[in-house]
């Protein structure tokens, strides 16, 4: 199944022969879950008698089932097939009982029984998963390969050569304010008794400081945080990128826990894909800090708030992390492209690819 593991998408096995859960140290790493102070690396022992190496353990992860935070402690291991497992110790602690005849899996809770549904095939589908393509071939199933030939008569195009983007040429440019005022700030609710959460900064190394200490800046010059009085803290961490420059990330993770979640659903893969069937020209949007364009209610920017080495500080517009923020960013791209979708247009988050059958009709869509 996927779920969201520590706030992002990740494949996950429910597996009852193994005693604890894990976690692949790529996963982790895109994820930003890190080893929980005290714990060592060691060695555990798979099926068939092998050893796998483990890089720690990630106490406290939140798993997100059917809207409900059920955190797990994932060993972190380079576990096969999946980006998580849950084992035997998080199965029997939330009283699971995998239905597999009907895909899926009930917790028997004292609140009154959940039930998830593992998601369906699309009748007619021809989609499959890198993970379920490798399954099938662990399985012994043919398959072959088809080299697609690319044309390349855009190659070598500058952006400012396009047509489209010479007569638009104003929504290319940096943002360097605030965006401007909704009528439906992000908010974020919080479960009924709730105190502030605070947390100490995490350690950083003297190059994670110096990248820190820049990208406050940056951040304060374009108004997008501003300091902060608030009894909330969350700590900071840095992810590194494929281009080797560094992420900054808040970690959210107690406020998250404590958040009502938004159940706006957002959009199956397969059901995009199903979209593109007949098109031959492609457009790809990236928004300019997508995010960064939803204010947030003045109520609670100081939910918000961040500790670092350079002070205390919280976000006037939404920032990456918050457990709410893609359903919050679907629901805005829904109703600006509402008329669009599904006719030229998809979108999934951020993501947004305009197709079309022709050059000429390309041109109109975009």
């Amino acid at each position: 199944m996927t779920l969201l593991v520590g706030g992002f998408e990740s494949h996950v096995l429910f597996d009852s022969g193994a005693s604890n859960c894990f976690i692949t140290p790529e996963r982790a790493e895109k994820s930003g879950i890190r080893s929980s102070a005290g714990e060592s690396a060691g060695m555990v022992k798979v099926a068939g008698g092998g050893f796998l190496s483990t890089l720690g353990r990630a106490r406290g992860v939140e798993i997100e089932i059917a809207g409900q935070s059920m955190p797990a402690d994932l060993v972190i291991s380079p576990v096969e097939l999946y980006d998580v497992i849950l084992g035997m110790d998080w199965l029997s602690h939330y009283r699971v009982h995998l239905d597999c005849y009907r895909g899926r899996v009930v917790f028997e809770r004292d609140a009154g029984r959940l039930v998830y549904q593992g998601v369906r095939p699309t009748s007619g589908s021809i989609v499959i998963s890198a993970i379920q393509a490798e399954q099938l071939l662990v399985r012994g199933c043919e398959a072959y390969l088809a080299t697609i030939s690319m044309s390349e008569s855009g190659a070598g195009v500058v952006m400012g050569d396009i047509e489209v983007v010479q007569d638009f040429e104003d929504v290319f440019q940096s943002l360097k304010g605030l965006p401007p005022s909704r009528s439906d700030p992000f908010t974020i609710e919080l479960e009924p008794g709730t105190a502030p959460i605070s947390k100490t900064p995490y350690r950083m190394a003297p190059a994670e400081l110096a990248e820190l200490k820049k990208q406050i800046e940056d951040l304060l010059s374009k108004g997008f945080i501003r300091p902060s009085v608030s009894p909330w803290g969350a700590p900071v961490l840095f992810v590194k990128k494929k281009d080797g420059s560094f992420r900054l990330c808040i970690d959210y993770r107690g406020l998250n826990r404590v958040t009502v979640k938004n159940m706006y659903p957002l959009p199956r893969i397969d059901e995009l894909l199903d979209q593109l069937r007949g098109a031959t020209w492609f457009s790809k949007i990236d928004l300019a800090s997508g995010y960064h364009q939803i204010p947030i209610d003045e109520a609670d920017v100081r939910k918000t708030a961040f500790r670092t080495r350079y002070g205390h500080f919280e976000f006037v517009v939404m920032p990456f992390g918050l457990t709410n923020a893609p359903a919050a960013f679907m629901r805005l791209m829904n109703d600006v492209f509402r008329e669009y979708l599904d006719v030229f247009v998809i979108i999934f988050i951020d993501d947004i690819l305009v197709y079309s059958r022709s050059q000429e009709e390309h041109a109109t869509h975009l």
